[in-house]
């Protein structure tokens, strides 16, 4: 299980140069599951609604599903 800092970055100015520095905000959990598919699973720090986002890699596409526009 690989395990990633969620992080944001802050920008200051410190002594007349801006700068950025990267608040932590939660922990990415990467696991792998028997069938060999990836699971993110993402930890805040904070509650924003929830406290817990899942990402998946998505689905093949069958010729029923409506594509997301980007």
């Amino acid at each position: 299980m690989a395990r990633y800092n969620l992080t944001i970055p802050v920008t200051y100015t410190q002594n007349g140069q801006e700068k950025t520095r990267y608040q932590r905000v939660g922990t990415i959990f990467e696991n792998v599951r028997d069938n060999g598919d990836t699971l993110l699973s993402v930890k805040l720090d904070f509650p924003v609604g929830v406290t817990e986002l899942v990402g998946f890699l998505p689905k093949p596409k069958d010729e029923d599903d409506h594509p997301i526009e980007e």
